[in-house]
């Protein structure tokens, strides 16, 4: 161990000891796939489309037999459940991996 970043194979950031010597784990585990993509869909449709779908509501509430006070009570509440359950798989799934 030398002191110096590049020579003790630690590159990319700080010095970090290890009392047994054994390297970093790397994060296998930590990959953006399909679940990844799932809360992005979440997020995206929570922020963008059904905002977006309360702005143009006037015109269209009637065409789902919501009044306009029933559609904004309504439209809220599936992005929360969305988030929510999204929120509560993937806790679930972290804490089996």
């Amino acid at each position: 161990m030398t002191g110096d970043r590049r020579a003790d194979g630690d590159g990319d950031g700080g010095y970090v000891h290890r009392p047994s010597g054994e390297p970093a784990a790397p994060d296998a585990d930590r990959r953006f796939d399909w679940r990844g993509w799932v809360l992005v869909a979440t997020v995206a449709f929570s922020f963008l489309v059904v905002p977006g779908l309360i702005l143009l509501l006037p015109g269209y509430a009637s065409s789902f037999g919501l009044s306009l006070r029933d559609a904004y009570l309504v439209l809220p509440l599936l992005p929360a459940f969305l988030l929510g359950a999204v929120a509560v798989w993937s806790a679930v799934r972290s804490r089996g991996a």
